[in-house]
């Protein structure tokens, strides 16, 4: 292990854990800003972090729903209902939404969309919500979406992550969840242009929205039932359906019953280190191209085939990393 991964957490982190694990928001942001930081100086603090983490037994526990959908389905306004009703129904859950919004064009920054339509109690600690902006990435997640997740799951039961959008490339949000939601409008020709981009084929969830009126809603449903009897032909099971309205509370209590049962789910150790194999392949091809993935060919096959109990994406990542340099080195 190298010397900065041999780096001991800080006073000043550690205080910020204990009031994290509290759920006190102020340091949880804090936390989450020190795993965005991409800066080489915070590499140490990191792995640090995630080290004591383990040590001090809170667990990676969280499971993670990723939620997409055309812009204006209500993915927003569904949240912050199916949230409510999650902490009236459980005293002890803790829930996290992570809302990816477009960049504004003069800071960069996320324009707080979807902070807009989600509102929640002052004072709930159990509900933190956090937004992110995406920076022009496709995907339709941020470029540090993966490592505020991958904090937030020692933290909370449930991680909601919400995109910013979707469509043909963008679908990223499957690889960082567990169970993916894919939410429409009734009759809105969705269904149709998702399955000419092969889209229908991926959520494990469907939840048809704004079905405000009876009649519409049932011919959505219809609908949609038969494009996916169509597409998912030869599958094992139906993917599920939900049929909400956050106007009127119509299938709230279904959905949120659920994510109820889906946050009690047990991940796998080898579907969380292939999820976090992918993330940061991805993190070496946008920073160095095909380059950095032959660069670290190997670094990254023997992650894949070893012992999932010896998996660490913090060593990983700093071996692939040191791999990569040492070939640039190498080829001048």
């Amino acid at each position: 292990m190298s010397d900065r991964r041999a780096a001991a957490l800080d006073a000043e982190v550690q205080d910020r854990v204990e009031r994290a694990s509290a759920l006190e928001k102020h340091a949880i942001g804090r936390l989450i800003s020190l795993v965005e930081d991409e800066g080489a100086d915070t590499v140490a603090k990191r792995a640090a972090l995630f080290r004591h983490l383990a040590a001090e037994g809170i667990a990676d526990r969280a499971r993670i729903l990723g939620i997409t959908g055309t812009p204006g389905t209500g993915k927003s306004s569904l949240i912050g209902g199916v949230c409510l009703d999650l902490v009236a129904r459980d005293p002890e859950i803790r829930i996290a939404v992570v809302a990816i919004d477009p960049s504004s064009p003069r800071s960069g920054g996320a324009l707080l969309g979807d902070r807009i339509r989600t509102s929640f109690p002052v004072g709930e600690r159990r509900i933190f919500f956090r937004s992110q902006a995406s920076r022009g990435d496709i995907g339709g997640m941020g470029r540090r979406t993966f490592a505020a997740t991958r904090l937030l799951r020692h933290l909370f039961d449930l991680v909601l992550i919400e995109t910013v959008g979707i469509g043909q490339s963008e679908i990223d949000v499957t690889r960082l969840a567990d169970r993916t939601a894919l939410v429409m409008q009734p009759l809105a020709g969705d269904h149709v242009q998702f399955m000419k981009a092969g889209i229908m084929e991926v959520p494990d969830v469907f939840v048809v929205n704004k079905c405000d009126e009876e009649a519409l809603a049932r011919r959505s449903l219809t609908e949609l039932t038969s494009a996916l009897e169509f597409i998912r032909v030869g599958e094992d099971g139906a993917p599920r359906i939900f049929q909400t309205s956050a106007k009127t509370g119509l299938g709230i209590e279904e959905l949120a019953a659920y994510l109820h049962e889906e946050a009690r789910a047990h991940t796998e150790p080898e579907a969380r280190r292939a999820q976090e194999l992918f993330f940061l392949e991805k993190r070496l091809a946008d920073e160095w191209g095909r380059f950095g993935i032959e660069a670290a060919a190997a670094v990254l096959g023997a992650a894949r085939t070893g012992p999932v109990a010896a998996w660490s994406y913090d060593e990983t990542e700093d071996a692939a990393i040191a791999a990569v340099r040492a070939r640039i080195v190498a080829d001048h």
